[in-house]
């Protein structure tokens, strides 16, 4: 697309793939899937007649949901077939990201797996109302629903998701302090300081894709939880490098076990302590993190 950067339909696709992507990834919970459903917009958007265009934006919006509600029903029926529990692939994002709370919050793996739980055009409809304030007049067309279905439709994911999201909002300097004493009882050995910072009702979430080992199940209660977080580094062996990072708008750690890339772990934090723990394992969601990780961190 570099050699037209002149041609009004790239000038206005480069102007808006920042937003067309985060739509296809909240959308999707992968980053390659929606890189595809961008190239997908690109190929249907250079056919379109700019002159009876009145809002770009909006119909570069409503041509991504409509192939991210396609690919989504795709990929329900392979997440049915997949090994073990399944969560979002890790998205690294600038650390200003963190700093916008509507965004960061709903990048966060835990809202992520929150938004698993709506369907297709639930998930659509709350992510263009709620994250980007899209009116329900230009959600409808993207949908194929009337503004009044849509209206409703919303009401009800936002009633679905708010029943399921924390409890409380966190800053990013919250969940740094958590993540650092995490950090540092891992990087000791200390069981304690690990209990310590774990919350009694703690929930583990691990995904290896059936290729890296993980919990078949989530894992609930910080002694379970902590056994089996020691045991996976322990078993693995090598030295365990975690380096601070940001991932889906909040901080999180990238561990390397023997100066190889082991995996992504993301937390929720409520008062002070972590009650969710999301650590990705399967190396086909972590190609993209490997591609932007400094090789200093292994």
């Amino acid at each position: 697309m570099s050699e037209h950067a002149t041609d009004p339909a790239t000038e206005s696709f480069v102007a808006h793939r920042n937003l067309l992507f985060t739509v296809a990834y909240e959308m999707l919970g992968s980053a390659a899937d929606a890189e595809d459903v961008l190239q997908e917009t690109w190929l249907r958007w250079v056919e379109v007649d700019l002159g009876q265009v009145r809002d770009q934006r909006a119909y570069l919006v409503r041509i991504t949901t409509r192939q991210s509600l396609n690919r989504l029903r795709t990929m329900s029926r392979r997440k049915e077939a997949y090994v073990g529990p399944w969560l979002p692939e890790p998205l690294l994002t600038a650390p200003d990201v963190a700093e916008d709370a509507l965004l960061a919050e709903s990048l966060s793996m835990a809202l992520m797996l929150v938004l698993e739980t709506l369907s297709p055009t639930e998930r659509a409809v709350f992510v263009l109302r709620e994250v980007f304030d899209v009116g329900y007049d230009e959600i409808a067309p993207a949908v194929g629903k009337s503004p009044a279905a849509v209206r409703q439709i919303a009401h009800r994911a936002r009633r679905h998701v708010d029943a399921r999201r924390p409890r409380q909002a966190v800053s990013a300097d919250e969940t740094r302090a958590a993540l650092e004493s995490f950090r540092q009882a891992l990087d000791t050995g200390d069981p304690q300081g690990l209990l310590d910072v774990l919350a009694p009702e703690v929930v583990l979430v691990s995904d290896g894709g059936g290729v890296k080992q993980a919990a078949p199940r989530p894992i609930t209660g910080a002694d379970k939880v902590a056994r089996f977080v020691i045991g996976v580094l322990a078993k693995n062996g090598g030295p365990l490098t975690l380096a601070p990072t940001v991932v889906n708008g909040s901080p999180a750690l990238v561990a390397h076990l023997g100066g190889e890339l082991d995996g992504i772990m993301a937390i929720r934090v409520e008062d002070g302590r972590i009650t969710g723990l999301y650590y990705v394992r399967n190396p086909a969601k972590l190609s993209r993190v490997a591609a932007e990780t400094p090789l200093t961190l292994s």
